[in-house]
Parts: structure tokens; sequence; C-alpha cells
């Protein structure tokens, strides 16, 4: 008899380790259940197109429970709202949903439940990856494969599969667009506007945004650091306006603080800058549509990650995999693209964009 680690173990090695872009998920895949409709938004078709080659929908029914985070920002919603919408789009798809919280030991509390419910597949955002490691682990042990989205476990047994944005690759996007912008002036002054700071993504941002300015001999000066907040980004950003009377560029990690950063801009009658933002909220995006205000730019962290969860659980149930990879199994690391919205592409990605 193998122990409940050993099918951890199986179960997590199924698939190989493999990062993949948006587009793999959305775009080159074939078969599936029928054409998306292609009047409906980007999101809407993104975890429906994430599909087997050849794939046609199931007579079993396919329990998959989710848990995510309390709606207590934009983004966030719009991760749940995601999962809900996927689920929609498979009729052999029935999708348990748990209160979202932000407490771990109430998500702990509904894997739990999921379990004893013995569910098909599991899609988890964890409020805290390494505070639910253990009951992700608990529920692949029990045969039920987990799908790890955005926030990620701290050990490789606990999740089939992972689904990520890119945060490394944010600063990377954000830092190469305004290296291209600022061209060759390398007394540029450069700011950063950061999310929590003792968060390995917003380190992750951080790094990736101060790697790609260096690679062309620019570097980040005045930087200050929020909370993912309305009121944290105002507070934030009337600091870094009030300190630096000149600044050519300013990166700002999440649109949902955004809000505030572009109100303490407002404030401050300032616009002798360029801004980014991060994440991917209408609010920007119809800024950046408009052209009328220092943002010209944001830099996509896809809130489809629940949804293409969900895609890839319902596969994982079914023994299949995504489209056209020869591999016969769901990738066991899928991570999402980072691509910067400008007022020539918005239009593009309007249809993912969040509410803030």
């Amino acid at each position: 008899m193998r122990s409940g680690k050993t099918t951890a173990r199986a179960l997590w090695g199924a698939g190989a380790v493999m990062a993949l872009g948006l587009g793999m998920l959305t775009a080159c895949t074939s078969g599936g259940d029928g054409p998306a409709d292609s009047s409906a938004p980007a999101a809407d078709n993104a975890a429906a197109s994430s599909t087997a080659s050849g794939d046609t929908t199931s007579d079993k029914k396919i329990v998959i429970g989710f848990s995510g985070p309390a709606n207590d920002h934009g983004w966030l919603g719009a991760i749940n709202t995601g999962a809900d919408k996927a689920a929609a789009q498979f009729p052999d798809v029935e999708l348990k949903k748990a209160e979202g919280s932000s407490d771990a030991n109430q998500q702990i509390a509904a894997v739990e439940t999921f379990i004893n419910d013995k569910v098909d597949a599991i899609v988890l955002q964890p409020t805290d990856g390494a505070a639910l490691t253990d009951v992700a682990i608990k529920a692949m042990q029990a045969g039920i494969p987990v799908v790890n989205v955005d926030r990620e476990f701290s050990s490789p047994f606990a999740a089939r599969s992972t689904v990520l944005g890119d945060n490394y690759g944010m600063g990377v996007s954000a830092g190469t667009y305004i290296c291209e912008k600022l061209g060759d002036k390398k007394d540029a002054i450069v700011g950063e506007i950061a999310g929590i700071d003792s968060l390995p993504l917003t380190q992750d941002r951080s790094k990736g945004f101060k790697d790609a300015l260096s690679d062309c001999g620019l570097k980040v000066g005045p930087r200050v650091a929020a909370d993912f907040t309305v009121a944290g980004g105002q507070e934030a950003a009337s600091q870094m306006l009030s300190a630096n009377p000149k600044i050519d560029a300013i990166w700002n990690h999440d649109d949902d603080q955004g809000v505030g950063v572009m109100a303490a801009v407002d404030s401050a009658g300032r616009n002798e800058f360029f801004m980014v933002g991060g994440a991917g909220s209408k609010n920007m995006m119809d800024l950046i549509k408009a052209d009328d205000s220092p943002m010209k730019a944001t830099v996509v962290y896809p809130s489809t990650q629940a949804g293409d969860g969900i895609a890839l659980a319902r596969l994982i149930v079914q023994g299949k995999t995504m489209g056209d990879l020869v591999t016969p199994s769901v990738p066991n690391r899928v991570v999402l693209d980072a691509p910067v919205v400008t007022k020539d592409n918005v239009d593009d990605f309007y249809g993912l964009a969040f509410e803030s």
C-alpha cells in the first residue's frame, strides 16, 4: 500500500514543469466544447479555450471546490467572478464555492469540508500560501487534485498544478516600457510606488523593475510603499510628490491603489511625468484610452487565474491535456504573461479589465 505522501507525490509529478504564456491557455488550443462566442468578452472565453484536443463535454458531472480570499480588493473580486464564469462555460462542471475569507483558518475549514464531501478537484487561491499548505497536502493525499492559484504553497506536494501571474515579469515589463520612453535620458528620475513591501510578490515586482531599468542604464529613484488600498496609494503618492519636485516617470505596482495615486497627482497638479500602472483595471485603461493624463500604460496581472484554474482542474479530472501539447497531461506549473497595455492595444485587453 502506498503512503499518503507517495500519493501526493504521484499527483504532483503527473505533469511536466512548464512556464507558459497566457496565449497557451487562451489561443493555442484546439477542439473543446465548441467554439467560443466571439462576441463575448475575452475574460468569459479564456477558460473555455483551455480544453484538450478533441475534448467533448463529459457525461459525468465534475465537482470542483473553490475557495478564494474575501472580495476586499477589485482584483480579488475579479478572481472570484472569473471562477464562476469559467465553471459556467462547462456544462459538466458543478462549482462548490466557499465563502471568501481573509482568515486562513476559515479557508482551512472550507478545504476540510471539500475533502469530506469528496469533491473531484479543488481550486484554491490561499489567503496565505504557507498556512494552507498542510490542508492542501491532506487533500492531495486523499486523491483530490489541488490547483493552486496566485499565492504559492510552501511544498511542491500541496498542488497538482499551479497557476501564477508573473510578478517579476511585471517589473520587467514596466521597466522596459519606461526605458523605451525615456530613451537615452540617463539622468531621468524614475519613481516607484510599491505595494506591501513584506510580501514576496512586491519584492519580485521591485526586483524585476530594478533589473529592467539597470539594463538600459537607469535606476530606481524615489521609492515608497503603499498597501494596495486607495487611501494607502494616495498617502504614498503625496509623500513622493511633495519630496520630489521633478520626476520623469513613475511605476505604481497596483491599479486599485492607483485610484488614490491618481487622486494625489491631480491634487498636486503635476503632469511633467508619465505613469505606468499595474494589474489592469478598467479605471486605468479608461485613462489610457482618454490619453489626457499622466497615466500612459498598465502592466497586466491576469485576474483570469482562478478561471484558468477551474479549466485545468476539469482537464486533470478528465485525464486530458491542454490543446496541442504533445505531453499527455496538464502542466504542473503555468505562469501567465505580463503584457503592457497602452493606447495602441488597450482595446485588445479591455475585456480582461476589472473594476477597482
